[in-house]
């Protein structure tokens, strides 16, 4: 962050990683940021769980999201929250039935109350796994404003 924030620079405040993965792992809604073939952002609301140190979510493959996956794997999921914030860095990765984590259903339908069918073409299976994570607190900013490069 630019050094005018005031951002400090020990450990003190910063935000663990385990916060992080909790408030990812709660998340009801990600928000994924892909880009048009044009060069604009295309910002969409998702389900999904957060599994194995990622996140996974489906959309259909040829849905606007899914073709700007297709093209360009570069993605940024961040949360809701504006007050707790955590924004990933990373690239997605288009995932068949077979690469699927096992518990990946399970743990959908406990979060969501519906069971996805992963044999349906029309879903398309995606994992981001952090490249880089950005994450604060808004009523301890900038102490809390934490960087996590994986």
């Amino acid at each position: 962050m630019p050094g005018g924030y005031g951002i400090a620079t020990s450990e003190t405040g910063r935000l663990s990683w385990t916060w992080v993965a909790q408030r990812l792992a709660a998340a009801r809604s990600y928000w994924v940021v892909t880009t048009r073939a044009d060069g604009r952002p295309h910002a969409m609301p998702v389900w999904g769980v957060w599994l194995g140190e990622a996140v996974l979510f489906s959309t259909d493959p040829t849905s606007l999201k899914g073709r700007n996956l297709a093209a360009r794997s570069d993605v940024v999921v961040h949360l809701d929250s504006g007050d707790e914030v955590v924004i990933i860095e990373g690239r997605a990765e288009r995932l068949s039935e077979g690469d699927l984590p096992a518990d990946f259903v399970d743990a959908y339908d406990a979060k969501y109350s519906e069971r996805l069918d992963t044999s349906n073409p029309a879903f398309g299976f995606y994992r981001v796994r952090p490249e880089r994570v950005l994450a604060w607190r808004e009523v301890d900013f900038p102490t809390s404003a934490t960087r996590f490069i994986l």
